[in-house]
């Protein structure tokens, strides 16, 4: 068994313009990101952290480059823990109507549709068929080790409920996963597939000051574009 400690990426310009962001749009952070990812690495220091893996969207390389620096380990980076793709969405405005789309998309997985993709993008079998290899490429020759895999708020909510069944899955939805926020996940193999237990979700206690005036990444349901 593995300890996981997912990690999103820190603060960047797409959470505060509420831009859809998956391949084409790939901003760095902001000086506020920055300081969530330094926070976040001194948070982990002490948790006997093996190895350190990232999306490779530029927002998670740098928090992850950030967190993995004090502990003398490479990053690698995997294309597996990608956003989710919203496919030609992400070239289109972020409008509220564009948001609400979005939404019903992961609705109807939630429903039972996984078979429903974003045009051009991800449906819910994609998404955590990817997770998954992920997943395998980051925990090959791996036995009781914590590993940090840092990337995207969608993509680590929405495989929840593939990788850890049972799991309250609009309990995690109401309570976002703020920018440099920490989940931890065992994962063990049963009858050949990984099989997850959530131990904690979305926590953000360690971040203070600056880096704790925390932005949602998507708009709220009070308007917030």
């Amino acid at each position: 068994m593995n300890r996981i400690y997912l990690v999103r990426h820190g603060e960047n310009p797409a959470n505060i313009t509420k831009q859809f962001s998956s391949r084409h749009v790939d901003h760095e952070l902001t000086p506020k990101g920055v300081l969530q990812a330094e926070q976040t690495a001194a948070h982990l220091r002490g948790k006997g952290i093996a190895a350190v893996y990232c999306s490779p969207l530029r927002r998670a390389v740098q928090t992850a480059e950030i967190i993995a620096a004090p502990l003398g380990l490479p990053v690698g980076v995997v294309e597996g823990f990608r956003e989710i793709d919203v496919g030609e969405m992400e070239r289109q405005p972020a409008t509220a109507e564009a948001w609400a789309y979005h939404n019903e998309v992961l609705g109807s997985w939630l429903s039972g549709d996984v078979e429903r993709a974003f045009p051009g993008g991800d449906s819910f079998v994609t998404l955590c068929a990817r997770m998954r290899a992920g997943l395998e490429e980051a925990l090959r020759g791996r036995r009781g080790q914590n590993i940090v895999i840092v990337g995207h708020g969608g993509i680590f909510t929405m495989t929840m409920q593939d990788l850890c069944p049972g799991v309250d899955m609009r309990r995690l939805i109401a309570a976002l996963a703020h920018n440099c926020s920490i989940s931890e996940l065992l994962l063990r193999r049963a009858a050949g597939r990984l099989l997850g237990e959530l131990v904690s979700w979305g926590v953000h206690e360690h971040l203070h000051g600056a880096a704790a005036d925390l932005v949602p990444g998507i708009p709220t349901d009070e308007g917030e574009r």
